[in-house]
């Protein structure tokens, strides 16, 4: 007597599906994601010109510096949260130098950073700050 064991498996055609639906969304997805993980980028290099902006401001007010006066890393960064990266290194993410600064004058977009990340982030993003 013989018996006939039957076994229940998918075949390699319904895994090929599969494969393929999950390669297609991923195809879909992942431009995607990197697009809005660019955004993030642009967006915390104009919240670090904000907070650059700010610092300056409250350095000149409590130093007397007048309209103009140039603002060096060292002076403004003391006048940022302690331990952020900003105030530990007064670069923007790439590693760029946000540099010294004039009072009453906005900082300033580094030019790299501008320019890798203007697919996402045109001049009227970064508006009223310019660029190097």
């Amino acid at each position: 007597m013989a018996r006939f064991s039957s076994k229940k498996a998918f075949t390699l055609v319904e895994i090929m599906i599969v494969v393929a639906i999950i390669a297609l969304l991923a195809a879909i997805a992942v431009p995607g994601f990197l697009r809005a993980r660019k955004r993030a980028q642009a967006s915390r290099i104009l919240n670090d010109l904000r907070l650059i902006d700010s610092a300056v401001d409250q350095y000149a007010i409590e130093t007397n510096k007048m309209s103009g006066a140039t603002v060096n890393t060292v002076d403004w960064t003391n006048y940022l949260k302690k331990n952020s990266s900003l105030y530990n290194t007064g670069k923007d993410l790439f590693g760029n130098a946000y540099g010294a600064q004039a009072v009453d004058s906005l900082p300033k977009v580094p030019a790299s950073a501008w320019q890798s990340l203007s697919d996402v982030a045109n001049a009227s993003f970064w508006s009223p700050y310019d660029h190097n």
